[in-house]
C-alpha cells in the first residue's frame, strides 16, 4: 500500500462522515505556519519576501495548538519559513500527534540530522525534504553551496532511525527533467518513502522569471507523468493527468487552509488579500466564488498541490475509471 493503513483509515472515515453529514466545503491539510523565518534567502520563495515585516513573529505554542483544534483536518503540514528554527518545534510536534492527527513537517534539510536528536519516530508522523535537483542544481536554487549534501545525510540518517521521509520537488521553467528523474533514482535508492512533485507557482512577491506557464506545466509533466510509473509518486495520478493537461479539475482553494503568525490566510495558501483570526470566520466570510481559473486574474496559471490534490478527492466518485486507477495506484 502507497499510504500507511492508519492514514487511508483516517482519510477515508473523515471523507465520508463529511458527505454523510452533507457538509459542502470542508479542509482535508492544515498548513501551519508557526514562523516564517528560513535560514536560506532563495529567488524562488515568495514567504520571505510577503511576509518581510512580519519575518521574526512567531506564533505560540498555544495560538499553534488552538489552530489545529479549531480546524478538522487530519493531516497538518508544519511548514514555514524553516519550521526547525521555531521556538517551540520539539513540544509542538507531540501535542499535535497526541491529538490524533498525520504530521508532515517541511524542511530544507539543513537542520534535520541535529534535530532527530529531539524528535521520536511515530507511526503517524512524517519529514518532507525539499529537493529541487542533484546536487549542482538544489545548490543553485537554494542559494547555498553545500545544501544538497547535507540535505541527502539528513534523509540517510532518518531513515536510519526508522523515520518516514518523503520527498517534495517544484519543477521550474529551466527544469532539466532527465536530472530529475536521477534525482528520483537516488532518492529511491536512498528508501525515501514517496515522491511529491508540483509545478512553481508564480507569486505576486517574486519578479525572477522562473515560473512556467500553464502551456509550459502541460509539456513538462507529460514526462513527469511517465515517471510517476517508474518510483512512488504520493502526488495522486488523477492530479498528474491534470498536470499534463488529460483532466480538468476546478480549484478547491479551502482544502488547504494555512494559519500563520497573522492568522487564517485567506482565500489560500498561495493567494493572500487578507488574514483571518478564527478558522470558522476564514471559511464563512471568504467569498470562495470568486476564485479560480477564469474568475481571479491570479488563479489564471496556478496548477498548484495545494489547490488542486483536494478536488480529486471530491472528483474520486464521479467515474468509476477514476476509482479504480486510484485504487490500482495506492495498492501497489
Amino acid at each position: 500500500m502507497r499510504f500507511p493503513l492508519k492514514l487511508n483509515y483516517d482519510l477515508t472515515k473523515y471523507i465520508i462522515s463529511n458527505k454523510v453529514q452533507k457538509i459542502e466545503k470542508f479542509p482535508l491539510v492544515l498548513m501551519l505556519e508557526p514562523t516564517h523565518l528560513c535560514n536560506l534567502a532563495c529567488s524562488g520563495c515568495g514567504r520571505i519576501r510577503e511576509y518581510a515585516d512580519t519575518i521574526q513573529e512567531m506564533m505560540s505554542l498555544e495560538e499553534c495548538l488552538r489552530s489545529v483544534d479549531e480546524c478538522p483536518a487530519p493531516v497538518v503540514t508544519i511548514t514555514g519559513g524553516e519550521p526547525f528554527l521555531y521556538n517551540h518545534i520539539y513540544e509542538l510536534i507531540p501535542a499535535v500527534l497526541n491529538r490524533g492527527k498525520h504530521v508532515y513537517l517541511c524542511t530544507n534539510g539543513l537542520l534535520l540530522e541535529k534535530a532527530l536528536e529531539n524528535i521520536k519516530v511515530h507511526p503517524n508522523f512524517y519529514l518532507n525534504v525539499h529537493m529541487d535537483g542533484l546536487e549542482e542544481t538544489h545548490d543553485r536554487i537554494l542559494e547555498r553551496k553545500g545544501t544538497f549534501k547535507i540535505a541527502i545525510e539528513g534523509i540517510k540518517k532518518a531513515k536510519a532511525k526508522g523515520f518516514r521521509v518523503c520527498t517534495n520537488t517544484t519543477i521550474f521553467k529551466d527544469t532539466d527533467l532527465v536530472e530529475i528523474e536521477m534525482l528520483f533514482s537516488l532518492l529511491t535508492d536512498l528508501g525515501v518513502d514517496g515522491i511529491l512533485v508540483a509545478p512553481g507557482f508564480d507569486y505576486e512577491a517574486v519578479g525572477e522569471n522562473l515560473f512556467l506557464q500553464r502551456r509550459e506545466i502541460e509539456k513538462k509533466f507529460e514526462e513527469v507523468y511517465r515517471m510517476s510509473k517508474r518510483f512512488r509518486f504520493w502526488s495522486t495520478p488523477m492530479y498528474l493527468r491534470f498536470l499534463k493537461g488529460e483532466k480538468k479539475l476546478d480549484c478547491t482553494p479551502w482544502g488547504n487552509p494555512t494559519r500563520n503568525p497573522l492568522g487564517w490566510k485567506a482565500p489560500c495558501y498561495l493567494i493572500t488579500d487578507t488574514h483571518h483570526p478564527t478558522f470558522r470566520e476564514m471559511m464563512e466570510k471568504t467569498d470562495w466564488n470568486k476564485y479560480g481559473a477564469g474568475k481571479d486574474p491570479r488563479c489564471a496559471q496556478c496548477m498548484m498541490h495545494c489547490g488542486f490534490e483536494p478536488t480529486v478527492v471530491s472528483e474520486i466518485g464521479k467515474s468509476w475509471k477514476d476509482i479504480l486507477e486510484m485504487a490500482i495506484w495506492n495498492m501497489t
